[in-house]
Parts: structure tokens; C-alpha cells; sequence
């Protein structure tokens, strides 16, 4: 999967560069936002491959930003990636068009897992 592109959507400074480290550490390139209008923005000049997508940021909210981007480009491919754990909030996330549901704080192993998994099929595995 090297070179493959990811955009990585948090407002958390430190959070970002953590999932960069574990995403470059397996050879991804990895671009970053800090909000939903900068993610929407770099998605549009960057067509990258997935989009790893927060959901409680300032200004735009994660929901809003992955109803724009699946507006977009039908075929995005999106793991929200959230310290939000209830039902209802990945229920939203997956019906909306994210691919699947992480929790923060994110485990290497199931991260890179659940990139491989959505790269390869693109299908929601939440």
C-alpha cells in the first residue's frame, strides 16, 4: 500500500501527529487538516485515497464535513476516527458514508487494519 494518500482531518494537534507517525511509519503519505472547511479544500486539490475524518472540531462538525465530501465524490472513501463513543454517533457516521468507526485513542494495529481493509474494498466495515 505505499504511496497511497491519506488525509487526516483533526483539530487535535497532538492527535494528528500521532496517526501520522503510525501512518508513515507504514508507508502512506499522509496530508493533515485542522477543520472541516481546510479538509474540504485539500480533498478537492489532493484526491487522496481516504480520508481519516474526526468528528468534534470547531466550525464544521465531522458529520457535515463527510455529507460534503460524499456530495463531492461519491466514491470517497472516509474511517471516522472519534473519541465519541455512542451508538447513535457511529450509526450516523456509517449511514452518512464512512466506510467504518474507530475510537480514540486509535490502536496501531486495528488503524492500519482498518486502512488496508477500506483501501482494498471500499466497502463500510463497521
Amino acid at each position: 500500500m505505499s504511496g497511497r494518500k491519506i488525509l487526516l482531518v483533526d483539530d487535535s494537534g497532538m492527535a494528528r501527529r500521532s496517526v501520522r507517525q503510525m501512518l508513515e511509519s507504514a508507508g502512506y503519505v499522509v496530508a493533515e487538516a485542522e477543520d472541516g472547511l481546510v479538509a474540504l479544500e485539500r480533498y478537492f486539490l489532493e484526491k487522496p485515497d481516504l480520508v481519516l475524518l474526526d468528528l468534534v472540531m470547531k466550525g464544521m462538525n465531522g458529520l457535515d464535513v463527510l455529507k460534503k465530501l460524499t456530495q463531492m465524490d461519491a466514491a470517497a472513501r472516509v474511517i471516522v476516527v472519534s473519541a465519541d463513543v455512542q451508538d447513535s454517533s457511529r450509526d450516523l457516521a456509517v449511514s452518512g458514508g464512512a466506510a467504518g468507526f474507530l475510537n480514540k485513542p486509535v490502536d496501531r494495529a486495528v488503524l492500519l487494519q482498518a486502512v488496508e481493509r477500506t483501501l482494498g474494498t471500499g466497502t463500510a466495515w463497521s
